[in-house]
């Protein structure tokens, strides 16, 4: 008998990680054309950054001749902008635990999506607690609250956990997605990659439901 529960799909991503951008369009296939439900986890990409993040210059002395370019033209084939700060890249640290926060407020999509936003769209600086304030705000949040709430360290752990635990079963790039608990799908994959991997998952389902003799 076929499983037709809907499908859990968890997604580790960096919001400051250009292929994560790419992972909100790739959700937002999945989810008009299959039956998911989706859960973004964080994965604190670069914690050897200091706090007030690395230079644009620094890292693109690290990357090779043209990586920035591949990953602004897989974002603007997607259909989304490609806009990050152009001076700084933040450690992301603040912005993970802020996103956590507000999962605890019943609010994690809108946070989520709006970190996004303000990054790869508009340009700010979301390693800057100001910048963070203000889109707390937009969510419809309480900055004060938020601030005092991240800089406890009480959500740390959960940004901590949720590395680790990808860690251990062998994520160590972002975004990664792992459908229904089975399979992985590595990267931004296009949307044919996807497509194989539900059917993947839907010939183990039918194997879990076959009956045995």
């Amino acid at each position: 008998m076929a499983d037709d529960t809907p499908m859990n799909v968890m997604v580790w991503s960096d919001v400051a990680c250009p292929f994560c951008n790419i992972a909100r369009e790739r959700v937002d296939w999945l989810a008009r054309n299959a039956d998911v439900v989706v859960e973004w986890l964080p994965f604190h990409l670069h914690p050897e950054y200091p706090e007030e993040g690395i230079s644009r210059a620094e890292l693109m002395s690290r990357l090779p001749d043209g990586a920035l370019g591949v990953a602004q033209r897989m974002n603007e084939e997607a259909g989304l902008a490609y806009n990050p700060h152009p001076e700084r890249i933040p450690n992301t640290r603040r912005a993970l635990e802020l996103i956590e926060w507000a999962r605890a407020q019943g609010a994690h999509e809108a946070m989520h999506e709006r970190v996004m936003d303000a990054y790869w769209s508009e340009g700010r600086d979301i390693g800057d607690w100001d910048e963070l304030a203000a889109l707390v705000t937009d969510a419809g949040l309480d900055p004060e609250e938020a601030r005092v709430a991240v800089d406890s360290g009480a959500f740390a752990a959960m940004v901590d956990g949720s590395t680790a635990t990808a860690q251990r079963h062998g994520i160590t790039a972002v975004p990664a997605f792992v459908l229904d608990g089975r399979l992985l799908v590595s990267g931004a994959q296009p949307h044919e990659v996807f497509t194989k991997a539900l059917e993947q998952v839907a010939v183990m389902r039918e194997k879990d439901g076959a009956p045995t003799d």
